[in-house]
């Protein structure tokens, strides 16, 4: 199975995205299909031994759209810029004719002056009111173009409904003209009389042009949602620094290539991922975890593309190209993430499959009712145009994947990654959170706690400790280097190094034998209710001998995360049960569990048990997720109802999961929690009143309530009752931007 992106063009409402994946889902060896209305994407998920590229493109463009292989394109499209403008220029012009169409048409009603001579052959204000119209038509000629076409394929859309009804009107307001001429040249004042104010071209007008001017501010809206996704690729500069034979030169961000020595100057934005290999400085990470601490990066520090540089030079080294850069792959997934559909929009796809050939049957049947209970002819054709022009299967398709998007974009401020809207959706649902231990309750590299030293000095014993650990690759080791390194000590030289397997090591200082390691090779007396101690805190203790002599206890220990201890407590105020998985003994991790709060402990569960555990929580009607950052844990996160990985973590983990939390705060996982309510609250009211609107409206204007209440719906309300929905929806989603961490 191959997963492919693709590009398609012509989709206008709900109604087009349901066909394009209603038909590509339907062809053999397709597993998979996410059309996206607001990314004028899909994906599919194929069998490239059944079915290939063109096979899916051919289905697409059968039905009347345009497809091709999606090419990611990072620059600015100067060309859809113009096309923008272009647009806008349309509508302004539309505007300006519909406000003198209106004039002309309504001036009488109004009591506005208007040539004399409009009272003597009225068929000439009606003719004026046709070439003002014509203008008006060819500027928005597209609803007729892509409309029409869509009814040819039998496939209607939006764009179908507004060409109808705008058609409808403007026939009519032809015949009108005509039965207005041949009453003024036979001298009918009935005829006259009768049709004189029935042209409805101000109907056409008014459809075409309001619809645009809803298109227009429908588009705006929905460009601010996509400005997380500017913001991130507004973070790599385009071109950047070089050292090239021991000179500077500028080249463009998309040439460098891996091993590629690069200069990072101060208050810069670093272009590219690398290795320092000269210079220190602090660099802002806040872009990508939400952190706002600057991070100190020195020789051998990564450091990431689109991170700032604050106040030193830095010399890098590439580790990777522009296409594949950290912040590259961010921007990826967030798009991936944001085209994706949660199960709560299933429901808008299957009506919105439908919509269009439906309300076209109501608006027949409506104009056939009325002409048979005798009602008048431009009434009847009021009623039809009305239906066609209210209903609006943009608000269906619009009520989802926008709060989607903004969810997840909103997410990426705070760090954290969302791969799906399926996990978005469910995450605030879940009642369960199983944590695994090292590297996720706890920093996972065990920390220098207690030095105890024997008949010697405390800074000559880390001098020892460090000359001998300094040769080992054991987290131990790197925790005592560490520890001594940040007291600026200086090592000896050593000879003689023997790594002891499963024991230690040992090596010689001026002529001194020195061990460092476990209790079983320390033979000298000492204090034993010290090492026991230790023991109970949950550390692991380093012996240090000199010449079979004890000068000294090292105790380590994998801290517990403070933000941890906070997180667990917030969830359990949450209703939230937090189970701690380890494959650690019981001992440890009771007392690791007891420290962050968590009640349930499961223990000494290897790496292949973990998802049988997932899985039995599950089965007890849990829902569940698991958090975890170890290639161990990569089968439960994705048997797990969401997975969370640790942005720290390995890249399997990270892979594994549909969550990545950046900067390792478990706290985010409260933000997310609360996020994904906001989200799907957002959802549900954009869908219930998209539903509520169509089922309410539609009836209207097609005159249920004239019998009773002799009320009706005319056709340039209903236009502009459509525009209004789809603005709603999108304003109803734009409210999530203004949520915060932290929010109750």
């Amino acid at each position: 199975m191959i997963r492919k992106k693709y590009t398609v063009r012509g989709m206008n409402c709900a109604s087009c995205s349901a066909h394009v994946e209603h038909s590509v889902k339907n062809l053999e060896g397709v597993s998979l299909v996410e059309v996206s209305l607001m990314g004028a994407t899909m994906i599919v998920e194929y069998d490239e031994t059944i079915i290939n590229d063109e096979d899916i493109i051919n289905t697409v463009n059968s039905g009347g759209f345009n497809a091709s292989i999606y090419v990611k394109n990072r620059a600015v499209n100067e060309e859809n810029k113009k096309l923008e403008k272009n647009k806008f220029n349309k509508l302004i012009t539309s505007i300006i004719l519909m406000v003198i169409l209106m004039y002309f048409s309504m001036g009488e009603m109004l009591h506005l002056p208007l040539p004399h001579i409009f009272n003597k052959f009225p068929y000439i204000n009606g003719l004026i009111q046709l070439v003002i119209l014509i203008p008006i038509i060819i500027l928005n000629n597209h609803y007729y173009i892509n409309g029409i076409k869509r009814l040819i394929k039998l496939s209607p859309n939006m764009d179908s409904l507004v060409a109808i009804g705008s058609i409808a009107s403007l026939i009519y307001g032809m015949f009108s003209v005509i039965m207005l001429m041949i009453g003024s040249f036979t001298n009918n004042e009935e005829l006259i009389h009768t049709y004189h104010m029935q042209l409805y071209f101000e109907s056409a007008g008014m459809i075409l042009t309001l619809v645009s001017l809803g298109k227009f501010i429908e588009n705006k809206s929905k460009g601010k949602t996509t400005k997380a996704i500017s913001k991130l690729l507004d973070l790599t500069p385009k071109t950047a620094l070089i050292l090239k034979d021991d000179k500077e030169i500028e080249i463009e961000v998309d040439d460098i290539k891996i091993g590629d020595t690069l200069i990072i100057k101060p208050g810069t934005n670093i272009p590219i991922d690398g290795i320092v290999i000269s210079g220190t400085s602090s660099v802002n990470e806040a872009s990508l975890t939400g952190e706002s601490i600057p991070v100190l990066k020195e020789k051998d520090s990564h450091v990431i593309s689109g991170t700032i540089n604050l106040n030193g030079l830095l010399i890098i080294k590439a580790t990777c190209e522009s296409s594949d850069t950290t912040l590259q792959k961010i921007i990826d997934l967030v798009e991936v993430a944001s085209n994706s559909k949660a199960p709560i929009a299933r429901l808008a796809d299957k009506v919105s499959l439908y919509f269009v050939p439906v309300v076209i049957c109501i608006s027949i049947i409506s104009f056939i009712i009325w002409i048979i209970v005798k009602m008048p002819f431009e009434f009847a054709l009021a009623r039809a145009i009305s239906v066609l022009v209210i209903s609006c299967p943009c608000a269906l398709g619009l009520a989802t994947p926008i709060a989607i998007m903004i969810g997840t974009y909103k997410a990426v401020d705070y760090g954290i990654l969302i791969k799906s809207g399926q996990a978005l959706e469910i995450l605030h649902n879940v009642d369960t959170i199983v944590f695994d231990k090292t590297g996720t309750l706890t920093y996972g590299m065990p920390k220098v706690t207690n030095i105890i030293p024997v008949n010697i000095e405390e800074d000559e014993l880390i001098k020892i400790a460090y000359s001998l650990e300094k040769n080992s690759e054991h987290p131990i080791a790197y925790s005592i280097n560490t520890f001594a390194a940040n007291k600026n000590i200086i090592p000896y030289e050593i000879t003689g190094f023997e790594n002891i397997v499963g024991y230690g090591i040992k090596a010689r200082i001026n002529n001194d034998e020195i061990y460092c390691g476990k209790e079983e090779l320390i033979t000298d007396q000492y204090d034993k209710k010290i090492y026991t101690k230790f023991l109970e805190e949950g550390k692991t203790v380093i012996f240090v001998s000199k010449n079979n002599q004890l000068i000294g206890l090292i105790a380590l220990k994998d801290i517990v995360k403070e933000t941890s201890i906070n997180a667990i407590e917030r969830l359990m105020k949450m209703k939230k049960t937090p189970i701690m998985l380890t494959g650690d003994n019981k001992y440890l991790a009771s007392i690791v569990a007891k420290e962050c709060g968590i009640k349930e402990v499961i223990s000494g569960v290897l790496p292949d048990g973990k998802a049988s555990v997932i899985e039995e929580i599950k089965n007890k009607g849990k829902i569940v997720a698991m958090v975890g950052d170890g290639i161990n844990d990569s089968v439960a996160l994705t048997n797990a109802s969401v997975g969370i990985a640790m942005g720290s973590g390995t890249d399997v983990a990270i892979e594994s999961a549909e969550i990545v939390l950046m900067n390792d705060d478990l706290n985010n996982i409260i933000t997310m929690i609360q996020l994904s309510d906001k989200v799907i609250a957002n959802i549900k009211m954009n869908l219930f009143w998209a539903f509520f609107y169509n089922a309410l409206f539609i009836p209207v204007s097609a005159g249920a309530l004239y019998p009773i209440f002799n009320i009706t719906l005319n056709p340039m309300i209903c236009a502009l009752a459509m525009s209004l929905s789809s603005i709603c929806v999108v304003l109803n989603a734009l409210r999530l931007n203004r949520f915060k961490k932290g929010e109750k």
